[in-house]
């Protein structure tokens, strides 16, 4: 599905994802949901990206959670409500299960479903004027256990609690404290702090990157559910590469590595 508030750019091996709706501080629609998924899915495939960056169009906003002026076309009734949520929970499961390293780009608000999509992603980088919450107790709706357990593997029971209990915004310092995000930096250094975070993880080895992920992905599951097999395979991959031949050579010859994903 095709909608111009989904901006999806490929700069070298930078993949980039803007929600663009700022008029609504870049609340999610349906359209955006299922074009955000198809553009995760578009870079994933396009075998050029090695990290994507996920964004808000203006200054306003990361994501201030669901348009609600289009709750009652979109939302009106059970069987809508059923079609929006499994987009919603389609698109978060494409991005939460990217085998590609993910960095949400946060400046300003990322409000309930926005900060759903953040803790999606890998690395949170924000500004020092943003703000973050999940208002679901000032709306008397339920909050699914999967989106809490998210939530509570990042900042940890405690924090989770308060987040939800309180439904108050907080913060780019309070969120930093609870782990809800990994850095801080002033607006003006916000792109540039990304762009170096960008450069580096592109530079480096993606099957390395590929085999870290997966094992981070895999020891946060319950030890019974994990597939440590597959964590190891990985890790076999990186040894039998062109890239770890590659690096080897590069430190004995005092020169960057050129890495390929081989």
């Amino acid at each position: 599905m095709q909608t111009d508030q989904i901006i999806c750019a490929r700069d070298g091996a930078v993949g980039r994802i803007t929600f663009n709706n700022p008029s609504r501080h870049n609340a999610m629609s349906y359209d955006m949901w299922v074009g955000g998924e198809a553009a995760i899915k578009q870079l994933l495939a396009d075998g050029e990206t090695r990290v994507i960056v996920l964004t808000g169009a203006g200054e306003k906003a990361f994501v201030a959670g669901a348009d609600i002026s289009k709750f009652a076309e979109e939302r009106g009734t059970e069987d809508a409500i059923a079609e929006y949520n499994a987009a919603v929970a389609s698109f978060q499961n494409t991005l939460g299960t990217a085998p590609l390293p993910t960095i949400a780009m946060i400046g300003g608000y990322a409000i309930g479903g926005g900060l759903a999509i953040a803790l999606c992603c890998d690395i949170r980088i924000a500004s020092d004027d943003s703000r973050f919450a999940i208002p679901a107790a000032k709306l008397g709706l339920g909050y699914a256990a999967s989106g809490i357990n998210t939530l509570m593997q990042i900042v940890g029971p405690s924090f989770a609690k308060e987040i939800f209990y309180t439904a108050r915004q907080f913060d780019a310092e309070e969120a930093r404290t609870m782990g809800l995000v990994n850095r801080i930096v002033p607006r003006a250094d916000l792109q540039a702090t990304v762009d170096d975070y960008t450069r580096r993880i592109g530079e480096n080895a993606p099957l390395t990157i590929h085999a870290a992920k997966t094992a981070i992905g895999e020891l946060v599951k319950p030890e019974s559910d994990r597939d440590m097999r597959l964590c190891a395979d990985l890790v076999l991959k990186c040894f039998g590469s062109e890239d770890y031949q590659e690096g080897r050579t590069a430190f004995m010859e005092k020169r960057k590595p050129q890495f390929k994903g081989r």
